[in-house]
């Protein structure tokens, strides 16, 4: 049994805490609503049936005592059951005169009204004598000298109590007194078979709402449920490729069901390019390490003596250094790219201006080549770059096609623009990248021909800066490429929105 309870409680505590508390605050509101709804239906019903009642035994009360206003002389019972009959012909005195039993069976359907057995009639004279009632109870009159209604109780009997005096309307002298009592056993009976149903009715709306919540919070948390247990896979293995499946929903868990599993690719692909890195890195410097280290050794057994093994070692060391040191540099920059959505989000570029000014220093750094620029931009446009950013990316490219030219040493820039992007393409007609190599050249550290790339200085980091640069804000970055014919690189960075929706108000306009 002690095993039973502490299932249940570790179940509950774990797997359905949100549930349980989903489907109580749920309960408890529609309990909160069922309860306030109850209870004014309930005193609105009550209080309009007693209400109804008072009103009823009033009017009653007071069409009694309008009819035996009529007599001029103190009330008998004779004179009563005339007078509430309303037989005029049949009046005390008259030739038609009949005798007090067939009055009584002649009694109007007014009399019988008085008959029902929650409403007990008295009459009494000027003596307060009783002369007349509906019922055999023998009740004194426990009136004053005024109109009064009240609730009261007689006997075991609680309810309404109507007396009032009756004057002669032709002498206006008091003529006997009319007592009215209401039995509310009946209303009383009708308020608690309401109460009662209104107790069952909240009874069973907190039940078919605790089941009904239950129901719906276990299935709109479903996904929760799920997200959680491939959190818990992903803990015990990172690289998992399990993902949450996609709902047919188009409601907040089917974005949040598509942000994670986006969140969880890219934590994926940022876990497997650490990995990457850290192996590239150890990899990329072990080489220049172990060049130093060798050439130190040299140096320390023997070479230190001899000028000329000194100098080419010292040399040699030297550049290993410089490659380390750009080395650090790139990966500096790779890692600050992670910022740029954060430090640069709004920043903006002057695409003629940028381009221009890198093209002319590149002819001045390289006069020995042909640079060609075809500007297709009829005026200024902005970019939604960072100026720097902008810099290093067109150094980068330009760059590598310069390391890479042969015998024809000429490259060709062109800048123009779309309705949202604008276009840069630089072409060198160098070696050429195969069809095998064109789809890596952006990875890092990659290089198509490993010791010529050495050679030349490159880290295989710079087209993957460029990459990022490129994605970061927003654009993209394409290679097309023949073995010994050259290669072309097409940069697409985004405009601002505003001056194209300036530009074509102005189209707009002129046409």
């Amino acid at each position: 049994m002690k095993s039973f309870f502490k299932k249940c409680r570790n179940f509950f505590a774990t797997n359905l805490v949100i549930t349980v508390k989903w489907t109580l605050l749920t309960s408890m509101f529609i309990f909160l609503l069922f309860s306030i709804f109850a209870f004014v239906t309930y005193k609105t019903s009550t209080d309009l049936l007693v209400r109804e009642e008072k009103t009823n035994l009033k009017n009653t009360s007071n069409e009694i005592t309008q009819r035996l206003e009529q007599s001029d002389h103190s009330l008998s019972m004779k004179t009563t059951a005339f007078y509430l009959k309303g037989d005029k012909e049949n009046l005390p005195g008259s030739p038609n005169n009949k005798t007090i039993e067939a009055n009584l069976i002649q009694l109007n359907s007014f009399i019988s009204e008085l008959a029902q057995p929650e409403l007990n009639v008295t009459v009494y004279n000027k003596s307060k004598k009783l002369i007349f009632e509906t019922q055999s109870e023998n009740w004194d009159y426990r009136g004053s000298e005024k109109s009064e209604m009240k609730e009261s109780q007689i006997g075991k009997q609680t309810g309404f109590l109507a007396t009032q005096p009756v004057y002669s309307n032709k002498t206006k002298e008091l003529i006997g007194y009319t007592q009215l009592f209401y039995d509310l056993s009946s209303v009383q009976t009708i308020k608690t078979k309401l109460l009662s149903t209104m107790i069952l009715l909240i009874a069973g709306g907190t039940l078919i709402s605790l089941t009904l919540g239950f129901i719906l919070s276990s299935y709109f948390l479903k996904p929760l449920k799920k997200m959680t247990q491939i959190i818990n896979v992903i803990k015990t293995d990172p690289q998992s490729n399990v993902r949450l499946p996609e709902l047919q929903s188009k409601d907040e868990f089917s974005d949040l069901t598509e942000v994670f599993n986006d969140m969880l690719d890219r934590m994926q692909k940022f876990i497997e390019q650490q990995q990457q890195f850290v192996e590239d890195v150890s990899h990329e410097l072990r080489t220049p390490v172990a060049i130093i280290e060798g050439h130190l050794k040299l140096l320390n057994r023997w070479g230190k003596d001899d000028p000329e093994v000194l100098e080419e070692s010292l040399e040699a060391s030297l550049q290993e250094i410089i490659r380390m040191k750009s080395l650090v540099q790139e990966m500096l920059d790779l890692s600050r790219l992670e910022q740029v959505e954060f430090q640069h989000k709004n920043d903006i570029s002057l695409a003629k201006e940028v381009t221009h000014q890198t093209f002319n220093n590149f002819e001045i750094l390289y006069p020995d080549f042909t640079f060609i620029l075809d500007d297709d931009l009829y005026k200024e446009r902005k970019v939604k770059i960072y100026r720097h950013h902008f810099e290093q990316l067109l150094i980068i490219i330009l760059d590598n096609a310069v390391k890479y030219s042969r015998e024809r040493k000429e490259i060709h820039m062109s800048v123009s623009s779309t309705r949202s992007d604008l276009e840069i393409a630089i072409q060198d007609f160098g070696e050429g990248i195969d069809e095998e190599d064109i789809t890596q050249i952006f990875n890092r550290f990659y290089r198509v021909d490993k010791a010529r790339s050495r050679h030349k200085g490159g880290n295989g980091l710079g087209l993957s800066i460029a990459k990022e640069l490129v994605e970061s804000y927003g654009g993209h970055i394409l290679a097309e490429s023949a073995l010994g014919v050259g290669t072309i690189f097409r940069i697409f960075l985004p405009m601002v929105e505003e001056e194209k929706v300036v530009e074509d108000k102005k189209e707009n306009k002129k046409s």
